[in-house]
């Protein structure tokens, strides 16, 4: 009589265990990609935020006192806070500003930062 061929019921168990692994690793994977797809997403708006604010000052030849100021936009469909730090430079006919993005959800740490000059207006 000719046994059947086939896999042992431990052999299955052991192949499961591995493909379980597989199968775990590569949904992690998956879910901190998405994760870092929605910071980097954010991070990108938080620049064009802080881009916004300085090309604004520019454009409207503003000539902000030295000091800290703050504000909000709307961008994307969302609320962001930009707080702008303008301090002197070694020439009298630039300031220096330097502008941080929060998010609403955290004020703990900035999501974008961006320095810029803007030059006084001639007169």
């Amino acid at each position: 009589m000719r046994r059947a061929r086939g896999f042992t019921l431990l052999e299955t168990l052991v192949a499961l265990a591995i493909l379980a692994i597989a199968l775990s690793a590569a949904f992690r994977a998956m879910g901190v990609t998405a994760q870092s797809s929605a910071e980097l997403r954010e991070r990108l708006i938080g620049d064009w935020v802080a881009e916004n604010r300085l090309a604004e000052l520019r454009a409207t030849q503003a000539w902000p006192a030295p000091g800290t100021s703050e504000g909000s936009a709307d961008q994307a469909g969302r609320t962001y806070r930009w707080r702008e730090e303008v301090k002197s430079t070694a020439n009298p006919l630039f300031r220096r500003v330097d502008v941080s993005v929060y998010s609403e959800a955290s004020d703990a740490h900035a999501i974008a930062r961006l320095s810029g000059y803007v030059a006084r207006p001639l007169q």
